[in-house]
């Protein structure tokens, strides 16, 4: 499965958040709940229009976009 099939971005949407396609559900929140120790289960009770490939589409989202971070480093100078 690919997360394009299952994430949007709409800058009508939530300002442009990425959101699981036919919802104003943000992968953000979805990811924020798994850290915050929900079990998919839970998520699934509270938000009965997600399967769990939308959970699914949500971490690889989040670990792409991590993926593609770069770090730039710089020197500080000493004054």
């Amino acid at each position: 499965m690919k997360w394009e099939d299952r994430i949007t971005m709409s800058p009508d949407v939530l300002v442009g958040k990425a959101v699981i396609k036919g919802t104003r559900i943000s992968v953000e929140h979805i990811v924020d709940l798994l850290a915050d120790g929900w079990a998919e289960s839970e998520i699934l009770r509270n938000y009965p229009g997600l399967t769990h490939d939308d959970i699914g589409a949500c971490l690889k989202f989040a670990a792409e976009v991590l993926k593609s971070e770069r770090i730039y480093p710089f020197e500080v100078s000493k004054a």
